[in-house]
């Protein structure tokens, strides 16, 4: 289990992450599948935090980062665990994660996900 986040994580709104997804900024998704199959933001990439010691090493560097769990919160650790323990500078939490996103009529995707 992650440690919780220092109280100055790097957050971004929906409406702010959106934008910057716009640009080119990589948004993950880190719930756990059934999660996932039930509602998703469209372009997000799947990986969920309980493997994210498989996954964290691939991410670019060189790429605005967003977090994005259901309310925030796991992001939240997430974020905080990827810079102060990974040393990654440009990571950000999705403030409210889905909730918030849903909540500001930004697109969800309930689509059925392919094998």
């Amino acid at each position: 289990m992650l440690p919780p986040p220092e109280p100055d994580v790097p957050a971004v709104t929906a409406a702010e992450a959106a934008e910057m997804v716009k640009s080119g900024a990589l948004l993950i998704d880190i719930r756990e599948l059934a999660e996932w199959e039930a509602m998703r933001i469209p372009g997000a990439e799947f990986k969920p935090l309980s493997k994210i010691q498989d996954w964290f090493e691939d991410l670019p560097r060189d790429t605005d980062i967003i977090l994005q769990c259901r309310s925030g919160s796991r992001s939240a650790q997430a974020t905080d665990a990827l810079i102060r323990q990974a040393g990654f500078e440009r990571v950000f939490n999705l403030t409210g994660g889905l909730i918030a996103w849903h909540s500001a009529a930004l697109p969800v995707d309930r689509s059925p996900v392919a094998d």
